[in-house]
């Protein structure tokens, strides 16, 4: 389904060297893994010389696997953006964090009476999730991350390093609508970079991280574009700012309406291998 009330972005032409792809509902969906005709058609555009770059709001550790299974040579956007690190040479460009005492804050919130027993919050701290104790999301979080978290009883006690970002998860999708209307009420964007991943996640991190500003970086410092030559694909609230920047900014079909409003095109679900019918229109015809 083509989208064509949106138009930013479309001048120049787009003549697109680089592609940048979310992982979770954009290259790998239910089964956490990315299918065999998503990489041959990644592996299509990149015989015609088309970079290829993950950006996720997966801990970097976690993004590993996708960027390998893709064949990326270029830098990993990780947590949103605010850690961005090349894996052959352990290069990191860039790294935000949360201040200490903003940290602080969010904790109280989160675990005030009505909040502190349905929430699991998690602090992401030099690329290791700590947790206050091991609930049953966290668990299932963690196993289809591919990591250990650490649980610690008070998460104060980890903040001699200041967070990359922070996470509270919850089944019941309205309470994290509410922390988010809630807490940008409280944080502008000036000081707090607040967004879903998914509905029963929200997420803090730096207030100039997002996807957007970190595809800008990667392809205009480091590989040397301009938006005019990159396309991203993403599926969620966090991929918008990179949709919005890129010559052609493309969401998936499960992606939420106001996702799809922003993107140029809006490509097939990612169980229907969307990202195989984007790059199919894009990059090869």
């Amino acid at each position: 389904m083509e989208n064509t009330s949106a138009t930013a972005n479309q001048t120049p032409t787009p003549d697109i060297k680089l592609l940048v792809v979310d992982i979770d509902g954009t290259i790998a969906g239910h089964n956490n893994s990315v299918r065999e005709p998503v990489k041959q058609a990644i592996a299509q555009a990149k015989a015609k010389g088309i970079k290829v770059a993950i950006a996720t709001g997966r801990m970097y550790s976690s993004a590993l696997r996708f960027h390998d299974e893709i064949g990326s040579d270029l830098p990993v956007i990780a947590y949103q953006g605010a850690w961005i690190q090349e894996p052959l040479a352990q290069r990191n460009y860039h790294h935000l964090v949360v201040s200490r005492s903003i940290s602080e804050q969010l904790l109280d919130y989160f675990e005030q009476p009505q909040f502190r027993d349905i929430l699991s919050v998690h602090f992401y701290i030099n690329d290791q999730l700590y947790v206050r104790e091991l609930t049953q999301d966290t668990k299932a979080y963690a196993q289809r991350s591919g990591i250990n978290p650490i649980a610690v009883g008070d998460l104060r006690k980890t903040l001699d390093n200041e967070p990359t970002k922070i996470l509270a998860m919850c089944e019941d999708t309205k309470i994290i609508d509410q922390l988010l209307q809630n807490l940008r009420h409280q944080y502008p964007p000036s000081q707090l970079y607040l967004t879903k991943s998914i509905p029963t996640f929200f997420e803090a991190a730096h207030p100039q991280v997002n996807k957007g500003a970190a595809v800008k970086y990667l392809a205009e410092e480091v590989v040397g574009l301009q938006s005019h030559n990159v396309m991203t694909i993403g599926d969620n609230f966090n991929d918008v700012e990179m949709i919005e920047y890129a010559g052609i900014g493309i969401a998936m079909g499960d992606a939420p309406t106001p996702v799809k409003a922003l993107a140029q095109w809006v490509a097939p679900s990612v169980e229907e291998d969307g990202v195989v019918a984007a790059i199919a229109k894009f990059l090869l015809s």
